[in-house]
């Protein structure tokens, strides 16, 4: 019965310690993230893809919506598993990769708790910046045991692919080949050095 007791206490306090902010300058660890993306195909489906080659920073605030996040995204590296069709991705019908090899984001709000917030931004894909809000959450913060803290978030958002560009298109029966609305998920974990004590 103590046994269950303190493994239970000890449960709780690291539910506690790894939902508390803990502010500072934190790189985005790719390794361990995930830049995904989603949009329908044919109507009646989706395709699914990533990209694999992304970095940034956190800098998470003690005042949380003072927290600012910059990232970029190398478009060469689009995967959604078909590379004919990644080919035609990187083609100037789509991102045109030889002419615009990267995408960014920078915040500029933040808005809401940890546990639910509002990240707002200046989102440039293939030349063109359009603002835009992610819904995102704060999942915690813990030591990984090597000597680093990382702290981890989940966001999404959609945007009308055409805003930015990316205007190919052809038509079936159903409808379009490619659907306007695309759904961007990020599952980001960021690190960095914890303090000698």
């Amino acid at each position: 019965m103590k046994l269950f007791l303190a493994l239970g206490l000890l449960a709780s306090s690291f539910a506690f310690a790894g939902t508390a902010v803990k502010a500072g300058k934190y790189a985005i660890d790719p390794m361990h993230s995930k830049v995904g993306f989603e949009i329908p195909h044919l109507v009646i489906s989706t395709v699914e893809g990533h990209f694999k080659d992304f970095e940034g920073n956190i800098d998470l605030k003690e005042k949380f919506e003072k927290s600012t996040v910059k990232a970029s995204v190398n478009t060469t590296s689009i995967d959604t598993g078909v590379g004919k069709r990644d080919d035609h991705l990187r083609s100037p019908e789509f991102f045109d990769v030889a002419k615009f090899p990267k995408m960014t984001f920078e915040s500029t709000e933040v808005k809401g708790t940890p546990e639910s917030f509002k990240l707002t931004g200046n989102l440039t894909i293939k030349g063109v910046t359009k603002k835009v809000t992610f819904d995102a959450k704060y999942l915690g913060a813990v030591n990984d045991g090597m000597g680093n803290d990382k702290v981890a978030f989940n966001a999404t958002t959609t945007i009308k692919r055409t805003d930015f560009g990316l205007t190919w298109n052809n038509m079936v029966e159903a409808g379009p080949v490619v659907g306007e609305t695309l759904t961007l998920n990020l599952r980001l974990e960021a690190g960095h050095p914890a303090a000698k004590k």
